[in-house]
């Protein structure tokens, strides 16, 4: 099943270059219903091209968009907190935590995550596009969350310890642009975490435009080696890459799906791409 997506409905487009090597060559690589996406011809980076542009694009994200966030927000917190303890969340930021413990989850949807995190003596703000979900999250929630894009937040330099954002940089019309915010506002000592699709995972390769993540919404299809390239060439330093999910629940049954799931974090070809990324320590 594809992942849930809001039909354009009279956006205007325009081409764009790549957002990684600035090249304006590529090769037709997926074509679905409301979008063509290309692969650059330079670095690999699959794209969609043309791209909505932001003051239509944003409108996507209405009450019928917090609908589906409210509806799924358990399962995304399930999956967001397997992620972190994939890197080991709580040994990691031990240290960190004890002399600053501000936690910035951008893309915070109605906050679940953010809540847990205050529970656990994180002073944590979010920021989110869609008002509703936004909104939902300081009413019921008492959390203080940005209705807005990271940029428009204006955040100070080296505000935050650690930066999360999960399932986020896909739908953004210029991520390097982002990722340079992020940079900005995160502490030397803090860390990144960076979760996405991953367009090199054995499920994109294949299911192809039927992959679940092949969706009008998703303007950017990383790879690892995507995503590496453009971290690194926004400045930070990648600490630990984890992969998981290898086949698609009810395309397989159970008794292959764990071991090809098993297989896919291991050897690091699954459907979802964790990073996590620092601008103060050495890569590893």
């Amino acid at each position: 099943m594809k992942t849930y997506s809001t039909a354009p409905d009279n956006e205007r487009v325009k081409k764009i270059v790549c957002n990684i090597c600035g090249s304006a060559l590529y090769v037709e690589y997926l074509r679905i219903d409301s979008a063509r996406f290309v692969k650059c011809s330079g670095c690999g980076l699959v794209y969609q091209n043309p791209q909505p542009v932001f003051d239509d694009l944003k409108r996507r994200y209405s009450e019928e968009y917090f609908n589906y966030e409210i509806t799924n927000e358990k399962n995304f917190f399930n999956l967001m907190r397997l992620g972190l303890k994939d890197i080991d969340f709580i040994n990691l930021t031990s240290n960190i935590k004890k002399i600053n413990n501000t936690f910035l989850d951008i893309g915070c949807a109605t906050g679940m995550l953010l809540e847990s995190m205050r529970k656990a003596d994180w002073e944590v703000k979010g920021v989110e596009i869609c008002e509703a979900s936004a909104e939902y999250g300081r009413r019921e929630k008492k959390l203080d969350i940005y209705t807005g894009t990271l940029e428009q937040a204006n955040y100070g330099n080296d505000a935050f310890s650690v930066i999360h954002f999960s399932h986020l940089i896909e739908h953004l019309n210029d991520p390097g642009r982002f990722l340079r915010e992020v940079y900005r506002i995160l502490k030397a000592d803090g860390y990144a975490v960076i979760t996405t699709p991953n367009v090199d995972g054995f499920q994109a390769r294949i299911l192809r435009e039927k992959w679940r993540s092949a969706i009008p919404d998703h303007l950017y299809l990383f790879s690892k080696k995507t995503l590496h390239s453009l971290l690194k060439l926004t400045g930070f330093n990648i600490l630990k890459t984890v992969t998981w999910g290898g086949a698609a629940k009810g395309i397989v049954p159970g008794f292959i799906k764990y071991p090809v799931d098993k297989m896919a974090k291991s050897f690091g070809f699954g459907d979802v791409v964790l990073f996590l990324a620092s601008k103060g320590q050495s890569s590893a």
